[in-house]
């Protein structure tokens, strides 16, 4: 039997345009599992398709390629790819929902991106300035029938999603990225609403799931992304979900209160994260690399190895294609 490739539980980021000396000898770290991209990482397609080949050459194992690629305000990639609308925008165009996920998904496959980090099956509740038009809708089931289109058309480009942010970041006003939100429903209204996308695409098979740096103080003191509860009782026991847990980056300001980095980290992965996610600060990367003991995790591999892009496709086939070029035209129309 082949033996799995072995991820670590670390997913960083790098500096600029190409992999510096720095950058590599981070990737080359045991506990690199994965590397997240950002706009500043992004100039042109031949030199995305470059800086992936890169870094896994600079890995030389197991490592996977991520990016926030969900559209609006919040696509890293913009020229050279098809500008996407906010998830806002799907509720006056459902029959293009599928086709945008597939657009998306197939461009960065394109160039060696594995996968974005999408759907956000945050219901938007009318307070959360954070997600508003990231959201599909304020009702729970029309985000949950418009996320699971999306979904489809990931994968059937090939892309795994990550559906974010659970248990729900849409009824809370402060940012998690600035200070630590707390949502004070019960676990009943939880269910009865924000829940509801969360539970049908774990049921069609979603493979990753992002928690909140949010605390639901009713039922947990923890926020969720450190709480056995929502991760353990909840997500896999409860929701039956087998997939693999990201962290939100643990940079942010809603995860100030579980301590230092290193204490971030193990805190997260102790509550069942298999993936930690240390953004845009190299230090505090460097820390929880360091710090975080060197394990195998067979469990940890095999969700993880179910992240991995299936590279089916060049740009220039792409671009030939008559079904990128109909369905690019169509998202550019909706647009406008």
């Amino acid at each position: 039997m082949t033996k799995q490739p072995a991820f670590g539980p670390v997913m960083l980021d790098i500096e600029g345009l190409k992999l510096s000396t720095y950058d590599i000898e981070k990737i080359k770290h045991p506990n690199t599992g994965a590397v997240i991209l950002f706009a500043r990482n992004y100039a042109d397609l031949a030199q995305l398709t470059s800086l992936c080949t890169d870094i896994r050459n600079a890995r030389q194992g197991a490592i996977l390629i991520a990016v926030d690629q969900e559209g609006g305000r919040v696509q890293r990639f913009q020229s050279g790819f098809s500008r996407l609308p906010p998830a806002a925008h799907y509720r006056n165009h459902p029959e293009l929902t599928e086709s945008a996920g597939w657009l998306m998904a197939i461009e960065l496959l394109a160039h060696g991106v594995d996968f974005s980090f999408a759907p956000v099956l945050d219901v938007d509740c009318g307070v959360s300035t954070v997600i508003g038009n990231r959201s599909f809708n304020e009702n729970a089931d029309l985000v949950a029938s418009l996320a699971s289109d999306f979904m489809r058309g990931m994968h059937k480009a090939g892309m795994a999603a990550v559906g974010k942010h659970f248990p729900g970041h849409g009824a809370v006003a402060l940012d998690s990225h600035l200070a630590l939100p707390t949502d004070q429903r019960s676990l009943d209204e939880l269910i009865q609403k924000d829940l509801i996308p969360f539970t049908r695409l774990i049921n069609e098979g979603i493979e990753g799931i992002m928690p909140a740096h949010i605390v639901y103080s009713t039922i947990d003191n923890d926020p969720a992304g450190f709480s056995r509860f929502w991760l353990q009782d909840h997500l896999r026991q409860r929701l039956k979900f087998n997939g693999a847990i990201f962290s939100d980056d643990l940079s942010m300001g809603g995860a100030a209160i579980a301590g230092s980095y290193p204490e971030r980290a193990q805190r997260a992965q102790e509550a069942g994260c298999d993936m930690l996610l240390v953004c845009n600060n190299p230090s505090a990367a460097d820390a929880v690399l360091d710090a975080l003991p060197i394990t195998e995790n067979p469990l940890r591999d095999q969700r993880l190895l179910a992240m991995r892009g299936k590279f089916s496709t060049t740009r220039d086939t792409l671009l030939a294609s008559s079904e990128w070029q109909q369905i690019s035209q169509q998202i550019s129309h909706i647009m406008l």
